[in-house]
Formats: structure tokens, sequence, C-alpha cells
């Protein structure tokens, strides 16, 4: 097989369409556009989401964002609040009593965003991989 000897497989190439050049064509007349209306004529198309002079659904529906069920139950409470507390042992009824949390919240992240010097134990509350080394960095401890 040399490259000067290929060719594609029989049917595989179609000709050209020919419109407009008699009715053996079979694309003669109306060159295969049918009969009438806005697609039958020159330039008559529109724009996408056109919907005949009808108030498109794009314009009809609301223009109002999105807010997750998820965030009504869950918070995400910073290193330094955390470190603001007294006590050594940080849950969510320690947290909840220094309402840093509300009483609907259900699941609590603590995310780092300085060091801390006092150690504490943080007890079934998850913690974000940077917060985590901070807490241990000064001698505390996370009880998942």
């Amino acid at each position: 097989m040399r490259l000067n000897t290929l060719r594609s497989t029989p049917g595989a190439k179609h000709s050209k369409k020919r419109v407009g050049r008699g009715p053996g064509s079979g694309l003669g007349k109306t060159c295969g556009r049918g009969q009438k209306g806005q697609k039958a004529r020159s330039g008559g198309y529109h724009k996408v989401g056109f919907e005949g002079g009808q108030m498109p659904i794009q314009r009809r529906l609301p223009k109002v964002g999105f807010t997750s069920r998820k965030s009504l139950s869950r918070a995400e409470v910073r290193l330094s609040e955390v470190a603001a507390l007294d006590g050594g042992e940080i849950t969510m009824e320690i947290l909840r009593a220094a309402n840093i949390i509300t009483a609907n919240i259900k699941n609590v992240k603590i995310m780092k965003n300085s060091n801390i010097e006092n150690a504490i134990i943080v007890k079934g509350i998850s913690v974000t991989k940077g917060a985590r080394e901070a807490i241990l960095a000064a001698g505390g401890k996370v009880e998942d």
C-alpha cells in the first residue's frame, strides 16, 4: 500500500449539493427549502432563543441567584475565634454557647486564618489541614 494509491471507500464521498438545477436534480425550484415561510426566504433566519415575538423564556424567568440549602446547616469557624475561647476543649455546644454558631448549625469546620499559642482539644468538629497542623503545633489535639 502506498500513499498515492489510497482511496476513500465507495459511497463515503458525496457530491456537492447543486440547488436550483431543475426538477431532475431533486433540488430544483424551491431548492430544498420547502414552501413559503421565513426559513424559505433569503436571510430568513432568526437569532437563538427567538420565539416569534413572544417574550422568550430567558426573559420570562426571574433573574435570581442560588442559595444552597446546605449552607443553612453548615458553618465555617476561624481558628482565631476558637483560640479566643477560654476553655481548652472545643465542642459544638461550646461554640453555640459562645454565639459563634447558631442553633440550626449541624456541621462545623474550623479554617486556619492565623496561628494559635494556647493548646486546645477539638472534639466532634472537622478541621482543615492547615488548622490541624496549627492546633497540633500549639500542643493541642484533634479528636474526630
